[in-house]
């Protein structure tokens, strides 16, 4: 009897985060991944604790097995703002405005930060595997088609300029989506 493939129903209504997980993670893991785009309340709080009341609430919701992400930019001369308020900083200010809010600072470091959340359904655990990619700040470069990928730098390009296929071998979703690949190939999923 040929082996099922795992199934991941991952929560998100974001197309360009939903081609990412699927190119990382249906090729060469050999893991389906299905979306379901749920209007997920926009929580508060560190950023652990977003992404495991965003999996509690999806798992209810969908009553199974979900998996959610969290994704965060963290400015260190800002104390790791705007973290996992990114989504509203780029509606509101944009990728100049991203750079302005680091102009009175020396340091424009930064890491890009993927935190998935995993659970087998409701009253469930929920698991974190989590991925950072140091990087650095820069005026915007490259196709604003993805979130703040134009001003995000890793060793001298910008997330934006990167070829896909490159950057879903660096980024901090595949760190983190690397991690829950591990998990399942080790039998994470079976009951």
């Amino acid at each position: 009897m040929a082996a099922t493939k795992p199934i991941l129903n991952f929560i998100t209504g974001n197309a360009n985060k939903l081609a990412e997980v699927k190119a990382i993670l249906e090729g060469p893991a050999g893991i389906e991944v299905r979306n379901q785009p749920l209007d997920l309340p926009e929580l508060q709080g560190e950023l652990d604790d977003v992404t495991r009341e965003k999996c509690r609430v999806a798992a209810n919701l969908v009553g199974g097995p979900v998996l959610v992400e969290d994704t965060c930019l963290c400015f260190n001369a800002l104390g790791g703002l705007p973290g996992p308020y990114i989504k509203w900083f780029m509606k509101s200010i944009g990728h100049e405005g991203l750079n302005n809010l680091l102009a009175a600072y020396e340091d424009k470091s930064a890491q890009a930060v993927a935190t998935f959340g995993f659970s087998k359904g409701p009253g469930e655990e929920v698991l974190l595997f989590q991925g950072r990619t140091d990087g650095k700040i820069v005026p915007a470069r490259g196709p604003a088609m993805f979130g703040w990928d134009p001003v995000f730098e890793y060793e001298g390009q910008t997330y934006a300029e990167m070829d896909k296929a490159a950057k879903n071998k660096i980024s901090h979703r595949y760190k983190a989506l690397e991690k829950l690949r591990e998990w399942i190939e080790g039998g994470g999923m079976k009951e």
